[in-house]
């Protein structure tokens, strides 16, 4: 992986993957959440409640196991990592060092597998690939995306340059709204609306 982050020299301000995939899913979450200290209250949500019901047994009861159908020789479980060039933190799932010297992010989603995999989750990977990377100093090319209610089918995610640059853009978008306070449009899939914790105020 060669993609590198080259951000400009302005006051730090770090990012979670979160963030990032809350803008993908509509970016005034970012200027709502940032620019006027307004919570989600996402805690109400059934399947942020299920998610992280999720994550706690998988760290209590899958410690010890090794995906050895992924040529895993060793992994770390709920890793917290930070990136300081790409202004970027996060917690993975898993992260898996592999049989041939590189290594991968493994996600945990509370979701069915449908026929393809979520652009969502493809970035998401690319975002903990770009940590990972900087962190282990090992090359990333993949990632994998464990869907719980598919049985907990594994599916791989590759990943090139153009994903790791377009990541690095987005991360960018993101600290563009926070830092100076843009007002970004709107999400153009009005269904996302219906439910949205800011339907009230978002003009």
């Amino acid at each position: 992986m060669s993609a590198v982050a080259e951000l400009e020299s302005e006051p730090e301000v770090f990012i979670t993957v979160s963030d990032v995939m809350e803008y993908l899913f509509c970016p005034r979450f970012i200027y709502f959440m940032y620019c006027l200290g307004i919570p989600q209250h996402e805690e109400k949500r059934y399947k942020v409640l299920k998610g992280r019901a999720l994550h706690e047994a998988r760290e209590k009861m899958n410690k010890s196991y090794m995906r050895k159908k992924l040529q895993c020789v060793r992994k770390g479980v709920a890793v917290y990592l930070v990136s300081k060039r790409n202004r970027l933190k996060g917690e993975v799932d898993e992260v898996l060092f592999l049989e041939d010297g590189t290594a991968a992010p493994l996600d945990y989603k509370f979701a069915e597998f449908k026929d393809t995999v979520f652009r969502t989750h493809k970035y998401q990977s690319a975002l903990y690939g770009l940590m990972i990377a900087d962190n282990y100093g090992v090359e990333v090319n993949r990632g994998f995306v464990c869907y719980t209610r598919s049985n907990h089918l594994v599916k791989e995610v590759k990943l090139n340059n153009k994903d790791f640059e377009r990541a690095i853009a987005m991360v960018k978008e993101v600290l563009e709204v926070i830092q100076k306070g843009f007002y970004p449009d709107a999400t153009k899939y009005k269904a996302r609306c219906v439910d949205c914790t800011y339907r009230n105020i978002c003009v």
